[in-house]
């Protein structure tokens, strides 16, 4: 592979040039967290897009906001949403310390990418992409009625990625936990300040509903479709939205970390999740065309089993430098 219009002939299997891209991609993922951290601290914007860095930092400064607007609203409160910068900076820093949480925020950015990426190139909506049609107009009430509700769902997360905005009650639930748990280093060891974040933080969890959110919605309606989910790991078909969770549970990873797999210099962890999703060797062609046509799969890739596939995938840790 994985090189742009170059088939790399030299390679004597495809399992061996996937392994070794492979090790150099989760090398690359191992410092994602790092350098976030140094760009959202700094102006030096050389390594990731401007677009990226600025839209993850408004997911922060958003959320931020969010805590302090749920203390303001506290009966005995003043109602004032105009927060001290030092309070917000102090709330920023505790998120930008928690790497599954800067890691959640970066994928979201480079699924909103990819997202208009596709309409651009393939004219995907983003929003109402053809298998969710499919969906909301089916004869079954069930199915029309979850495709209903993640249609407004997703036309959500779009108004907010314009808007660089994350929403607590859209995050998964382990992440909201770690959002409370530094609100509540926030309250610190003042009383009255530690009584008023207790406070929010059991008003922020009263709202909360997991399955309701975008992600829970998308889970929940691939797993209705039963065998017919393979349409889901369709890109140009499905959306980036519903073809990442897809392939996401088809696989068996990450959410998060399938989103990386589609960005540069991650071709091979693309390929093994494809394929060990179950898709035909044909299939990944496919989807490579969709995403990445300049880009060409190693020789013998399809005698690459999907046990296999996954077994390679399952044996990586891109996280093990964190």
């Amino acid at each position: 592979m994985i090189d742009t219009a170059v088939s790399i002939a030299s390679c004597p299997t495809a399992e061996e040039l996937l392994r070794d891209e492979l090790s150099v991609g989760d090398a690359q993922i191992s410092t994602y967290a790092p350098i976030l951290r140094h760009l959202l601290a700094s102006d030096e914007h050389s390594v990731f897009s401007d677009e990226i860095i600025a839209r993850v930092r408004g997911m922060t400064n958003d959320m931020a906001h969010q805590l302090l607007d749920e203390i303001s609203a506290l009966p005995g409160q003043d109602g004032d949403r105009s927060h001290d910068p030092v309070a917000v900076a102090a709330l920023i820093s505790r998120f930008v310390g928690n790497e599954p949480l800067l890691a959640h925020c970066h994928s979201l950015a480079l699924e909103w990418h990819l997202t208009q990426s596709l309409q651009g190139r393939l004219a995907v909506d983003p929003v109402l992409s053809p298998l969710l049609q499919a969906l909301v107009a089916s004869t079954e009430t069930p199915t029309a009625t979850q495709a209903m509700a993640l249609l407004a769902a997703q036309a959500r997360f779009a108004q907010h990625q314009r808007r660089m905005q994350l929403p607590l009650t859209e995050l998964p639930g382990d992440l909201l936990h770690a959002v409370l748990v530094a609100l509540r280093a926030y309250g610190g060891e003042d009383p009255a300040r530690a009584e008023i974040c207790a406070q929010a933080e059991s008003a922020i969890r009263a709202r909360f509903d997991e399955g309701r959110s975008r992600l829970g919605l998308i889970s929940r309606l691939i797993s209705a479709m039963g065998g017919g989910a393979t349409a889901a790991l369709s890109v140009s078909h499905a959306g980036a939205a519903i073809f990442l969770s897809a392939l996401s549970m088809a696989c068996g990873q990450d959410r998060d970390l399938t989103i990386l797999a589609t960005s540069e210099g991650q071709f091979a962890r693309l390929a093994l999740s494809l394929r060990a999703a179950g898709l035909k060797p044909q299939g990944v062609e496919e989807q490579f065309a969709a995403l990445y046509p300049d880009v060409t799969l190693p020789p013998n890739f399809d005698q690459l089993g999907a046990d296999r596939a996954a077994a390679m995938l399952a044996g990586a840790d891109p996280y093990a430098g964190y």
